[in-house]
């Protein structure tokens, strides 16, 4: 069954599976240490957990037939990151809690549910408070914006549009997206970066693993734009790990800037 966000489980759950890695990470905070059993292939944080918790495929590439013999009371799933038709599947079997995740605000309404969700509301209410001060600390310093576009993908070459968790955080960090008028993560050109006036060029580390060389490249088709490699965890896991974005986008900013 799907869980809403007015219900609830009768007890806490005991068996957890997380399909999300910021999520399973976000539990990690909450210290289920016990409670969850399985996570994906991309659920690289902490490392402990990856090293000893049931891998049940990737995000879009379950293995039902392992998440079937973990006998989870609580599955974790998100709209964008998981695939439809396998999270139904599950859902015919056990309680499935789907997460849609946006914007900061959602993001840190996601962390109270959860909280709930898994009994650890008191320690998601202390991580929001945290977040939220660390996010209108760096706020209220009154950057000045960067345009940029901010690159996930090589071959095609893909961006992130202005209804993405990511352009959010690009807002947050004091970067103004050049495609922000566009949907979700639309393909785009070397000519599309050029005349959308994007100043510096965000290459992120994932969910394609841009390197140097890319960077190279890319700079001898734009040698007027600032070109950058960058920690996409930072910008794109919703959960603990925005605790330590702003410090992060404070560092992206006196590196290449000096403030």
């Amino acid at each position: 069954m799907f869980l809403t966000h007015e219900q609830s489980l009768p007890n806490a759950p005991q068996r957890i599976v997380s399909l999300v890695p910021s999520q399973t990470e976000l539990l990690h905070y909450f210290s289920l240490h016990d409670e969850v059993v399985g996570l994906t292939k991309f659920c690289i944080h902490p490392t402990e957990w990856f090293q000893i918790k049931t891998r049940i495929g990737g995000t879009k590439t379950l293995d039902i037939q392992k998440i079937r013999a973990l006998q989870p009371d609580l599955i974790i799933a998100n709209k964008e990151e998981n695939i439809k038709e396998q999270v139904e599947m599950l859902a015919a079997e056990f309680p499935v809690w789907v997460t849609d995740v946006n914007t900061v605000k959602e993001s840190l309404q996601m962390i109270v549910e959860l909280g709930q969700l898994t009994n650890r509301l008191s320690l998601a209410l202390n991580l929001v408070e945290k977040i939220r001060f660390e996010f209108e600390a760096f706020k209220n310093k009154g950057l000045p914006q960067i345009k940029v576009a901010y690159l996930i993908w090589n071959e095609p070459m893909m961006t992130v549009g202005g209804d993405t968790f990511i352009n959010d955080m690009l807002l947050w960090a004091g970067f103004e997206n050049v495609f922000a008028n566009l949907k979700r993560y639309p393909e785009i050109t070397v000519d599309a970066i050029r005349n959308a006036g994007a100043e510096w060029i965000l290459l992120s580390s994932e969910p394609y693993p841009f390197k140097e060389k890319h960077m190279a490249a890319l700079q001898q088709k734009l040698p007027y734009q600032k070109i950058i490699l960058l920690d996409g965890e930072m910008f794109s896991w919703y959960g603990s790990r925005m605790l330590h974005a702003p410090a992060y986008f404070k560092s992206l900013r006196w590196n290449y800037l000096g403030k």
